[in-house]
């Protein structure tokens, strides 16, 4: 009996199976399900020789960067100085980054705090926040506008008054009353001379757009008005105030001076637009006190005058008055037409002889009291204005002939 040889490692331990019919069978192998991939069995290992993720960057001095916006703002300037030497010393410690910040931080701090040292030596810390009262001050002269009525601190209208102003009721007594503003132009401050010059000159032109009736203001009052100064001026103040205010020492306005378009009707109007043509006129008398000394100015001044009257004359004709306003209207046209005719005359005169001949003639046709029956009527002031100081009083518009009408 034989007996087979033991199984190889390829072999079957017991006998050898059948022999199978068909096509010859091949081994399963196990499948992944669909989308995964099978892991493919090598002798591959993961990466890693020892390469690790990059360290960390220092963070930035905190205190370099506080140095450096207060350095720029120039806010706190010995603040921002002390920060920025601090942070030098922590970056050097700590290794930290930030140290040009905190160096331009502290050169900065250290220029705006000499800056301060400067300004606080000098003054101009004052002079700059006394600017910004003032310029904030709502009673401050750059607040006053055309028809405010105010009070001062000592109740005068001279001297320094920019802020010690304080707006009140016209209907109360009050120290001085604005009637009307005006800008200075220009960039350097043009002195004191040519900014009072210039307030008094524009100051009584400007009077008769805000009291038209000159006969309705008192004789104890008369024009103030105020100024920039140099120091207010580098602050932006270029604002004149004309100001109507009381003569006499201690003594206040009552009541508001307005009397304009605004509060009068229109016979009142057209009436005193029309005297105004003449005032105006008569204001321009020369300064000569003798027309012998310029005869040829006051035949000019004459021929000012007698076109006026016919301006004047014309524009009362030409308004439609009230029943009640036309015949003292009227009535005051007749003695105007006769005053032209020695004005002109006067214009005329060959001689001073001649002159003060029609001069005294058409001076009597237009005295200030053969206008009151008129105004009367028309319910303006009947106290004619008085010119004892020589015409320079409130309502004569300056200097002039003394005769308003």
């Amino acid at each position: 009996m034989s007996i087979p040889p033991p199984p190889g490692p390829h072999q079957p331990q017991g006998p050898y199976p059948p022999p199978q019919s068909g096509p010859p069978q091949y081994p399963q192998y196990p499948q992944a399900p669909y989308g995964q991939q099978q892991p493919y069995p090598g002798p591959y290992q993961p990466w890693g020789q020892g390469y690790g993720p990059y360290p960390p960057p220092q963070p930035v001095n905190g205190l370099a960067i506080a140095s450096l916006v207060l350095g720029l703002l120039c806010c706190l300037p010995g603040v921002g100085l002390v920060l920025g030497l601090i942070g030098l010393g922590q970056i050097r410690k700590r290794g930290e980054r930030g140290k040009a910040m905190a160096v331009i931080g502290s050169v900065l701090s250290a220029l705006g705090l000499a800056l301060w040292v400067l300004v606080l030596a000098t003054g101009g810390a004052a002079d700059f926040w006394e600017g910004v009262k003032e310029g904030a001050n709502d009673s401050s002269s750059l607040s006053l506008s055309t028809g405010d009525c105010f009070d001062t601190a000592d109740g005068t209208l001279t001297g320094d008054l920019v802020s010690d102003v304080d707006v009140v009721d016209c209907a109360k007594a009050h120290d001085g009353e604005v009637f009307a503003t005006y800008r200075l132009k220009g960039s350097d401050y043009p002195g004191d001379d040519s900014v009072g010059d210039s307030a008094d000159r524009r100051c009584y032109a400007l009077e008769d757009g805000y009291a038209m009736d000159g006969w309705a203001i008192p004789g104890d009052v008369d024009v103030y008005y105020f100024t920039p100064s140099s120091d207010s001026w580098d602050y932006g103040d270029r604002e004149v105030a004309c100001v109507f205010g009381n003569t006499t020492e201690g003594r206040t306005l009552s009541g508001s001076l307005r009397n304009d378009e605004s509060v009068l009707d229109n016979d009142q109007i057209a009436y005193l637009h029309a005297a105004h043509v003449l005032n105006t006129a008569l204001d321009t008398v020369p300064e000569a006190e003798y027309v012998e000394d310029d005869l040829p100015g006051y035949r000019q001044w004459a021929d000012r005058v007698t076109t006026a009257l016919g301006k004047q004359t014309a524009t009362l004709r030409a308004h439609d008055w009230g029943p009640d306003r036309k015949k003292p209207v009227n009535d005051l046209v007749a003695d105007l037409d006769k005053a032209r005719a020695e004005w002109a005359k006067a214009a005329k005169a060959t001689d001073a002889d001649a002159y003060y001949a029609h001069y005294d003639k058409g001076s009597a046709l237009l005295d200030p009291k053969r206008t009151v029956t008129a105004r009367k009527a028309l319910g303006l002031a009947t106290t004619p204005p008085s010119y004892d100081d020589g015409g320079s009083g409130a309502g004569s518009g300056g200097s002039g002939s003394g005769m308003e009408v």
